[in-house]
């Protein structure tokens, strides 16, 4: 998610599974320790950033462009091992820290402007979608837990969503990337292909602006494509993208639901003491609560979404910083078969349900 608003596992120390997020380990090597990461991973975040300003790479956002960056940095110079600690902090608090502040770039009355009729679009895409990710993943025979990432990553919000998603999905770092990319790839050919259709679709701008914000995976690349057919377009397709990412909080707290009950059914000890239920999830919501009843200054609010990005970034170069190339080769082409049916599905299915309800 990016500017106007936009949906981590790592390598733990020694002796701690590198997906456990019940485990705070960074805090324990104390501050000074944590230093080496966070300045690595806020350097990429910030190369992210810089990268943007290049011909052509403005269309991404820096979170996409730092974790890009951060998995070349991984696998062609190497992370150091004093900054994995820093890295585990930005992958685990630095990211919690950035999604509850993504509260304050939504409000009651965003949604409200979308409509009934839009949010019922919206809800139905992004539960139809999925609960048919979920299906095909096992048809395919993709993990459990990659496949719930690139369902949230396609049906919410991209990246964002795929990372806050793995806070209780808890797969490996290798999968968060690969769902990254997937959305990421898919979620750029409907940037670039969805200002050819309105015409041919008969779309007019408040259908496409819709179609747009529940479909398109990256806030950033709806409001690429939502723009190029004009103001009205670009500013409902906004709303609509905004009104979706709102569902991250429900998504969120049902997986970790789910995930909960797994664990007490297959046995593990203490597994209801330790329910993965994302609790900053709630501060999210509390934010949304405040954003609607508080006036926040322009002035104010471009230093919040920018501080916002900027986190979000530093979580996605650290998890660039933890990704292996050869374990992502190793995942195959099952999974990106089920990212572009994923993004079929919800292109195809969210457009079905703009023409009957327009």
């Amino acid at each position: 998610m990016t500017a106007p608003s936009h949906e981590l596992a790592a390598d733990a120390p020694t002796a701690v599974p590198h997906h456990d997020f019940r485990v705070h380990a960074p805090l324990q090597h104390g501050i000074p320790a944590l230093v080496p990461g966070l300045l690595l991973s806020a350097a990429i975040a910030g190369a992210g950033f810089s990268l943007r300003q290049l011909p052509g790479l403005a269309v991404f956002s820096p979170m996409i462009l730092a974790i890009v960056a951060g998995m070349a940095f991984h696998n062609l110079i190497g992370t150091p091992h004093r900054a994995k600690a820093g890295v585990t902090f930005s992958l685990r608090r630095v990211l919690r820290l950035a999604i509850v502040l993504l509260g304050l770039q939504l409000t009651a009355e965003q949604v409200v402007e979308v409509g009934a009729r839009g949010l019922l679009v919206i809800a139905l895409s992004l539960t139809g979608t999925f609960l048919f990710t979920v299906w095909m993943g096992r048809l395919l025979g993709v993990e459990r837990k990659l496949t719930e990432l690139i369902a949230a990553g396609t049906s919410i919000c991209g990246a964002s969503a795929v990372i806050a998603t793995n806070t209780v999905t808890r797969a490996p770092d290798e999968d968060v990337a690969y769902a990254v990319a997937c959305v990421t790839v898919f979620g750029s050919i409907a940037m670039f292909s969805y200002p050819l259709l309105p015409a041919l679709l008969h779309l007019d701008a408040h259908a496409y602006g819709l179609w747009s914000g529940a479909s398109i995976h990256e806030i950033a690349q709806v409001v690429a494509a939502a723009f190029q057919q004009g103001q009205q377009a670009g500013e409902f397709g906004t709303i609509a993208k905004l009104a979706r990412v709102m569902l991250l909080a429900p998504v969120v707290i049902t997986l970790g639901l789910l995930a909960a009950r797994r664990a007490r059914h297959g046995g593990h000890a203490h597994a209801s003491a330790k329910a993965p239920l994302p609790w900053f999830i709630f501060g999210f919501i509390a934010l949304v609560g405040i954003n609607s009843i508080v006036t926040i200054p322009a002035e104010v609010r471009t230093v919040i979404v920018t501080a916002t990005t900027f986190l979000l970034s530093m979580a996605l170069a650290a998890m660039g910083l933890e990704t292996d190339f050869a374990k992502l080769k190793a995942k195959g082409l099952r999974p990106l078969t089920l990212g572009l049916l994923a993004f079929v599905f919800i292109a195809s299915f969210s457009l079905t349900l703009v023409k009957l309800t327009s």
